[in-house]
């Protein structure tokens, strides 16, 4: 980022962690904030009091800035005969685990767009950064927010999404190459998608935004910390790089999966969640294979069969239906604790910049 923003920021390292909704916690986005990195949380899986109360653990972690991170998707199409015929598809999976499918789906996600809960509180808290994903919310949320000198960031995949981000005002475009886990934070799922790689779409909004930007997908250590910013890039983006540290929420089984042979075939499916996510491949992205052309519901209401499916396997041990969200750079992941990561990451960065 910039100077004035570095400053702003506070941050002695060009590192942002990605706040990946399930897994990030107060604790990681501490740890990482404390070693001069942006540490970052992900509550679009919440509402506004969960919301609320992940803001201030981390507050009361650390004095320093974090990221605070929204889904801004647009509403769910509820479509009865598309979610019935989805739920007769995972019948045989239900059937499996002895257990019934749901007879209805749920939208169990609010977009933040639709959640004006989560803005009071947001308004009220004033989070030091507050990101979006999968869109932005009208231009009276962005001034609000603006006006409590909270800093904005949002996702990119397009140079037409962030020219929209550039027009909006966001502070920073995070741009999301086809390698990152988890969601991809396209606008519309529904259009094509051209899936840069995050070098190419670096370069393209270094090159034809204003904005500063953040690189993000595939980047697991220093020297990709490194590569992001001679491609013009002000800071790298990791997440998959901190699924494996103690303070991540991913349970047992996500992190043996992570050093699994599924870390190097990770694939992008919309199967689990209705919108196109990268994950470690596993029964559930193996889906892709056996059913067809058959579409599930919109996010996040395919997203309730998908956490239904998954507890009824890992109640009886299996644990391939989890959304096991990953990059392509799963392979490269180190378990440790996040602030040893943080330093390890600075060491190996700074190490690239010295002349040889």
């Amino acid at each position: 980022m910039p100077a004035s923003l570095i400053d702003r920021l506070g941050l002695s390292v060009p590192l942002v962690q990605a706040p990946m909704a399930g897994v990030s916690t107060p604790a990681l986005a501490a740890a990482v904030a404390e070693q001069g990195a942006l540490g970052s949380i992900g509550v679009g899986a919440t509402d506004a009091a969960g919301a609320r109360a992940m803001i201030e653990e981390t507050r009361a972690r650390t004095s320093r800035t974090f990221n605070v991170n929204l889904f801004v998707h647009s509403a769910a199409v509820a479509d009865p005969v598309r979610e019935a015929a989805w739920l007769d598809t995972l019948a045989p999976f239900f059937d499996e685990f002895g257990v019934k499918p749901p007879t209805a789906l749920r939208t169990i996600y609010k977009s933040f767009a639709d959640d004006p809960d989560m803005l009071t509180m947001l308004l009220a808290l004033a989070p030091p950064v507050v990101s979006f994903h999968f869109g932005l919310p009208s231009n009276e949320i962005i001034a609000a927010l603006r006006e409590r000198n909270v800093m904005l960031m949002a996702t990119a995949t397009s140079l037409d999404e962030a020219r929209a981000i550039e027009a909006a005002g966001i502070d920073a475009i995070v741009a999301q190459g086809i390698e990152a886990g988890g969601h991809r934070g396209v606008f519309d799922p529904h259009t094509t998608d051209d899936a840069f790689g995050t070098v190419a779409l670096t370069r393209l909004l270094v090159r034809k935004t204003k904005r500063p930007v953040i690189a993000a997908g595939g980047i697991m250590d220093g020297a990709g910390i490194a590569s992001a910013l001679d491609l013009g890039a002000v800071a790298a983006q990791l997440g998959t790089a901190f699924i494996a540290c103690s303070e991540s929420a991913a349970d047992e089984a996500y992190r043996a999966a992570l050093i699994g042979p599924g870390a190097y075939h990770t694939s992008l499916t919309s199967l689990i969640s209705g919108r196109p996510a990268r994950a470690l491949a596993n029964r559930f992205t193996g889906l892709a294979h056996s059913i067809g052309n058959r579409q599930p519901p919109d996010y996040p209401i395919a997203y309730d069969a998908g956490k239904a499916l998954h507890a009824a396997a890992k109640a009886k041990g299996e644990h391939g239906f989890g959304a096991q969200w990953a990059g392509q750079g799963a392979p490269n992941a180190r378990a440790m604790p996040a602030a040893k990561l943080v330093q390890v990451l600075k060491t190996e960065w700074q190490n690239c910049r010295e002349p040889i």
